[in-house]
């Protein structure tokens, strides 16, 4: 017999994955090259130079053993001082290797935060629209995930709002900066602002509430913004990072949990987060490029070609008529749909070889997410197919 508490996760399959199979069922029909597929946000420029010589590097001069064998659960200590003093030169925090566990990407990091502070029918609260894996994560620990609702004018958190969902149940509030699927950076006020609230709603009921920053996209931030680091704000803060999209290494599933120093529970946090690890079966993160990632620990790949396509896409969207906020970074943009139903917009747009996603499981019905981590070139011949979709469809 299939569990019932997993059949809902296999009945909602994952929107941006459904449209990803149906992109590559049109591609093998017309041809990948004449598939405009902007379903699944995997980064599409090479991983560093460095990262490839770091990995030579760690074979060549470490010990054979030592690189393929197990390590400590929190990860290699060399790696998480790493992490730590790169995070420290960067934001000016105080974090120790003490502060670190190295985990397998960021999925496998805010599962592993999640199971170490929920217990069945308490409630985490996240700001709409936000990654739709947020629901299933929350789910597996029996808890439940609330949603401020979205303000579709600006995209930014509504730090009020979110004060009149916090209840005696709330063990956290998970924010994604820059976000996905929006593309727009919480700023240094927006932190501010949640962090006073969070303070208030934790004397008001006696227990920690945390902050979790969910941040795989930090690097990609355009035109020099800025994303805030939470530890500097908030006592209580958690941040997960992963180093597929900065280092485009998404297969190789490496990350890291920061527990603020400040947290009263910090080095709780750290060591449960590193048992939850083995506990589930992740333990061990990834040794060959966890130490690898320690060598490169400030650079990143090429990241221009993404504002180059949001500089491409943005204006062309506007003036087919769509309505969004302009990304400040990752490689995502969420316009409005042409239509209510943004699931039937979507089926329309492939018709015209347009592989989009519905916004409707990422909380913001009536809007359609847009991957633009594709070759530039691709995202130019886009554009006249766009144009040709909409002219048939909602101008004829």
């Amino acid at each position: 017999m299939i569990s019932k508490k997993m059949r809902p996760l296999v009945e909602n399959n994952s929107a941006i994955r459904v449209m990803f199979e149906e992109g590559k069922r049109l591609a093998g029909l017309y041809g990948a090259e004449n598939v405009f597929d902007f379903s699944l946000g995997n980064p599409n420029v090479p991983a560093p130079a460095a990262v490839n010589r770091a990995i030579a590097d760690v074979l060549r001069e470490e010990d054979s053993v030592a690189v393929h064998g197990y390590m400590s659960n929190a990860g290699f200590s060399d790696t998480r001082t790493a992490v730590a003093d790169s995070l420290n030169r960067r934001f000016g925090t105080n974090l120790k290797e003490g502060n670190i566990v190295m985990i397998s990407g960021a999925a496998g990091g805010l599962n592993a935060v999640l199971k170490a502070i929920l217990d069945p029918g308490d409630e985490v609260v996240t700001f709409a629209p936000y990654f739709l894996e947020y629901r299933n994560y929350v789910a597996n620990y029996e808890a439940r995930l609330l949603e401020v609702p979205p303000d579709t004018e600006t995209f930014q958190p509504d730090a009020d709002a979110l004060g009149t969902m916090i209840t005696g149940k709330t063990r956290a509030v998970l924010i994604n900066n820059p976000n996905n699927p929006t593309g727009v950076i919480y700023p240094e006020e927006a932190i501010i602002r949640i962090a006073e609230v969070l303070r208030e709603k934790e004397q008001a009921y006696g227990h920690a509430i945390y902050l979790i920053s969910d941040e795989p996209y930090r690097e990609l931030a355009y035109e020099g913004a800025q994303v805030p680091f939470v530890t500097r704000y908030y006592a209580d803060a958690i941040v997960v990072y992963s180093f597929s999209k900065s280092l485009s290494l998404p297969g190789e599933r490496i990350g890291y949990v920061a527990v603020n120093p400040r947290c009263p529970d910090a080095e709780t946090m750290v060591n449960m987060c590193g048992q939850i690890s083995r506990g589930t079966g992740h333990n061990c993160p990834p040794s060959l490029v966890q130490l690898a990632v320690a060598r490169v620990i400030d650079q990143t790949a090429d990241l221009s070609v993404y504002e180059r396509n949001r500089n491409l896409l943005y204006p062309a969207l506007q003036e087919l008529g769509f309505t969004c906020v302009k990304p400040g970074g990752t490689f995502y943009i969420f316009p409005k749909a042409l239509e209510e139903d943004a699931k039937a917009f979507c089926q329309k747009a492939l018709r015209y070889d347009l592989v989009l996603v519905p916004g409707d499981t990422f909380g913001a019905p009536g809007y359609f997410r847009m991957a633009y981590c594709i070759d530039t070139e691709k995202v130019e011949r886009s554009l006249p197919a766009f144009r040709k979709f909409v002219e048939a469809e909602y101008h004829s």
